[in-house]
């Protein structure tokens, strides 16, 4: 399993930290979940507007293959970002979510 782990900080004065998730929520979840080898999605954020996307894959070529739906995806809003975000990849070493942890 491997993860592609996406550093970011939302311009909190163009658009607020929840109105940011809500549209990745709408709109890029869904094209992500159909990309080849998807596990799963962690999304962290602070109030400040400081956050991490981390997507878990089956397989190292599965996360470093979707590496241009990724960056075409940060570019659809790129006028939320302070700053271009960062990205990095990492094998999972260890990975354990308890039944209905993120229930929300």
């Amino acid at each position: 399993m491997y993860s592609r782990v996406t550093l970011l900080e939302i311009d909190t004065t163009r658009v607020g930290v929840e109105d940011a998730l809500e549209r990745f929520t709408d709109e890029v979840l869904p094209e992500l979940r159909a990309q080849d080898g998807y596990e799963g999605v962690i999304v962290l954020t602070t109030p400040e507007g400081r956050g991490m996307i981390v997507t878990v894959w089956e397989t190292e070529e599965a996360a470093a293959g979707t590496a241009g739906f990724a960056a075409a995806a940060l570019d659809r809003y790129v006028t939320l970002f302070r700053a271009p975000p960062g990205r990095e990849y990492y094998e999972v070493a260890l990975a354990e979510m308890l039944p209905g942890a993120l229930a929300g």
